[in-house]
């Protein structure tokens, strides 16, 4: 089983990259965007192909390494298919 775990700043804390990226965007061209937030994913392999289980694995997973949850949230998105 594939997931996908999402981090991304939590909204009241400044993205200093996201902003730049904003910016940037702009610069060359991309008028329309109105906010871009910058975070990270992680891809992530399992065995078993429990749903219930996996989502409650990832997410101890998640806040134990991979999120620091005083700035950050995370979402879980079990991902179909096999890896590529």
């Amino acid at each position: 089983m594939r997931a996908r775990v999402t981090v991304y700043p939590r909204r009241e804390i400044l993205d200093p990259q996201g902003k730049a990226i904003h910016q940037a965007l702009e610069r060359i061209g991309f008028a329309g965007v109105r906010d871009v937030r910058a975070g990270k994913s992680f891809e992530i392999e399992l065995d078993g192909g429990d749903a219930a289980a996996a989502e409650r694995l990832l997410a101890e997973m998640s806040e134990k390494l991979l999120v620091n949850p005083v700035v950050e949230d995370y979402t879980v998105e079990l991902l179909p298919g096999e890896p590529s």
